[in-house]
């Protein structure tokens, strides 16, 4: 699976674009049902971002995720902490 995950916003406004293949990854399984885990938890419609926040796009197989902080569900925080290499 291709994970890719954009993101915008902060408190410089550097964006910020990472690609992974979740193929050859001994955790791959994992990031795999955590996308899955994702896209079955919907986006939150009444929320919204704080100034400064990060803005995300989690896209996989054709679907697209948009989420923003301070509301990251434990499932996006993990994916998202593992495919930008950072804390999220």
């Amino acid at each position: 699976m291709r994970i890719e995950v954009t993101r915008t916003g902060g408190f410089t406004g550097i964006g910020r674009h990472v690609v992974l293949d979740t193929t050859s990854r001994p955790d791959g399984p994992r990031l795999e049902a955590l996308a899955r885990e994702i896209t079955a938890e919907g986006a939150n419609p009444d929320a919204r971002g704080v100034p400064d926040g990060f803005h995300y796009e989690i896209t996989f197989d054709d679907q697209a995720v948009r989420c923003m902080d301070p509301h990251i569900t434990p499932a996006q925080r993990e994916l998202l902490q593992t495919v930008l290499g950072e804390g999220a």
